[in-house]
């Protein structure tokens, strides 16, 4: 019988401390701050994309220098 109370109190005290967060993810200051978050990823994915790609093309770029000037001594 109280190994039954133990695990009811469990759920009572575990639905009563987590309430508060999920009534969070339902309020406006919730919603607009998750949206400016995931504003600030993206940009930051973009960057990073954008980053990249400039890199592979400066790396690219010298390859085909270092080849060039490789065949010109030839």
């Amino acid at each position: 019988m109280s190994n039954s109370m133990g695990v009811a109190s469990v759920f009572i005290l575990s639905s009563l401390l987590l309430s508060p967060l999920a009534m969070a993810e339902e309020s406006p200051a919730f919603v607009a701050r998750n949206a400016e978050l995931s504003a600030v990823h993206q940009e930051a994915r973009e960057a990073l994309a954008a980053h990249q790609r400039d890199a592979a093309k400066d790396a690219q770029q010298t390859a085909s220098k270092v080849q060039a000037d490789d065949n010109a001594e030839s």
